[in-house]
C-alpha cells in the first residue's frame, strides 16, 4: 500500500494580532492602514456553481489566520506577522468570488486529479491510452480546464484551526480513469504552521499527483525580485518549449537554477539561458533532497521588506517554482490591484511533471486498495 507517514515541523510561536474577526463582516473604518489586510467576507464568497454552494471558512491558530473557500480548495488569506508585528496577508489573488471565476487561473487552488503538465495530453496505464483535454496547448495541465481547482468540495469544520474538504471525482472525469476520492485538510497548527494534508482512494487504476497553488508574496505586494530563495535540490528536471521535462535530471550547479543558497529570485532569471527562455523566467520542478515520503525541507523564503520567512515542509520527491512570470497585470486581485508581472511566486509540491509518461521518474499511479497520502507544512518566522 502506497503510504506517506505524516509528520510535521514545529516553529516557534508568533505574536498574534488580530486583523479582522472571521465571523465579523462590517468593514474597520479606522482607515485606510486598519483595513489594508482584512480577511475576505462571507459575502464575497456567498454563491453557487453547478448546483453547489460556495461559501469561505475562517481558520486561526497562535498568530495565524487564514481564509479558505470550497470553490477549488483555495486559499484565499493567509495572515502572518511581520518583523514590526504588523499582520500581512502573503497570498496573492481576487478577493471574491465572481472575479476568481473570471480570472480563470489557479490562485489558490487544489490541483488535481494531476498537478503540472502531462505530454500531449494522453498517458498510457496498463496497456490503455487515456485521452485528456489539452488546455496548455498541446499538454494538459493541472487535470484540465473542469480539474479540482473549478470544482466545488464538501466541506466540514471541526474547530476553529481546522478545515476538512472533500471530492469525488467520478469516473472518466477529464479523461482520467476511475473514481477518486480526495480528500484535502488545512490546518493552522499551535506552533504557528500552516499544514495541508491530502489523501485520495481509487477503484481504478488511475494516476494522482495533488498539490496547492498558491501565489505567494511574503510582503503583500510589489516585485517578489528580491525575495531571497533557498529551494533543497542539486538537481532539476530540464524542459522543453511547452515545459514539458526531458525524462532526465541536470545539476543545478553553474546554472540559474542553482538556489542551494539564499539569492534574490530577480538575481539571475534574466540571463541568457535556454530553460528561462522557455518559461519565460522559472516555471520548473526542482528534485528535493533528501527519501521522498519523509517530511523534509524544500525550500526557504524570505520578504526583503517584511522580514517574513516561509519554509516548505515536503513529503513530495519534487517542488515546482514558478516566478509570475505569465502575470500580465490584466486580473482583478485584492484592494483593486492587478496581476503585475512578477509580484507573485508559486512553490508547489509535488511529484514530477509528466510521470505517468516517464517510467524513470517516480511513479504517480494509485490502484484499488492503496491509500495516496503526502503532506505539506508551510512554517512562518521572522
Amino acid at each position: 500500500m502506497k503510504k506517506f507517514f505524516l509528520l510535521f515541523a514545529l516553529a516557534p510561536s508568533v505574536l498574534f494580532i488580530s486583523c479582522k474577526s472571521a465571523n465579523n463582516n462590517e468593514k474597520d473604518t479606522a482607515g485606510e492602514e486598519e483595513t489594508s489586510y482584512q480577511l475576505a467576507s462571507d459575502e464575497a464568497f456567498k454563491d453557487t456553481l453547478d448546483g453547489k454552494q460556495v461559501s469561505i471558512y475562517y481558520l486561526r491558530n497562535s498568530g495565524i489566520e487564514a481564509a479558505v473557500t470550497n470553490f477549488g480548495g483555495r486559499l484565499i488569506n493567509l495572515m502572518v506577522p511581520d518583523k514590526d508585528g504588523k499582520m500581512v496577508d502573503v497570498v496573492i489573488g481576487p478577493e471574491n468570488f465572481n472575479d476568481m471565476v473570471k480570472t480563470n487561473d489557479y490562485f489558490g487552488a487544489t490541483i488535481g486529479r494531476y498537478g503540472n503538465r502531462i505530454a500531449n495530453g494522453e498517458f498510457t496505464l496498463d496497456g490503455v491510452t487515456y485521452k485528456l483535454p489539452k488546455n496548455n496547448g498541446r499538454n494538459n495541465l493541472h487535470g484540465g480546464p473542469k480539474g479540482f481547482h473549478n470544482q466545488v468540495w464538501d466541506a466540514v469544520q471541526p474547530n476553529d484551526s481546522t478545515l476538512e474538504l472533500s471530492y469525488l471525482s467520478k469516473d472518466g472525469e477529464m479523461g482520467f480513469p476511475g473514481n477518486l476520492q480526495a480528500k484535502v485538510v488545512y490546518t493552522l497548527t499551535s506552533n504557528g504552521e500552516m499544514k495541508i494534508e491530502y489523501e485520495a482512494t481509487t477503484d481504478k487504476p488511475t494516476v494522482c499527483n495533488l498539490t496547492n497553488h498558491t501565489y505567494f508574496n511574503l510582503n503583500g505586494g510589489g516585485t517578489i525580485n528580491n525575495h531571497l530563495l533557498q529551494i533543497n535540490a542539486d538537481e532539476y528536471t530540464p524542459v522543453d518549449s511547452t515545459l514539458i521535462p526531458l525524462g532526465e535530471l541536470a545539476p543545478v550547479k553553474g546554472t540559474p537554477f542553482d538556489f542551494t543558497t539564499p539569492t534574490a529570485i530577480g538575481a539571475r532569471v534574466d540571463e541568457d539561458n535556454e530553460q528561462l527562455k522557455y518559461g519565460l523566467g522559472y516555471d520548473h520542478n526542482f528534485v528535493v533532497k533528501g527519501e521522498a515520503n519523509t517530511l523534509r525541507q524544500a525550500a526557504k523564503v524570505t520578504g526583503d521588506l517584511s522580514g517574513i520567512t516561509m519554509e516548505i515542509f515536503s513529503t513530495e520527491p519534487g517542488i515546482q517554482f514558478y516566478g509570475g512570470n505569465f502575470m500580465k497585470g490584466t486580473k482583478p486581485m485584492k484592494r483593486g490591484t492587478k496581476d503585475e508581472y512578477r509580484t507573485a511566486f508559486c512553490l508547489e509540491p509535488q511529484h514530477f511533471p509528466n510521470s505517468p509518461n516517464v517510467p524513470s521518474y517516480p511513479s504517480t499511479t494509485l490502484r484499488p486498495g492503496e491509500v495516496y497520502k503526502t503532506v505539506s507544512v508551510y512554517k512562518f518566522s521572522k
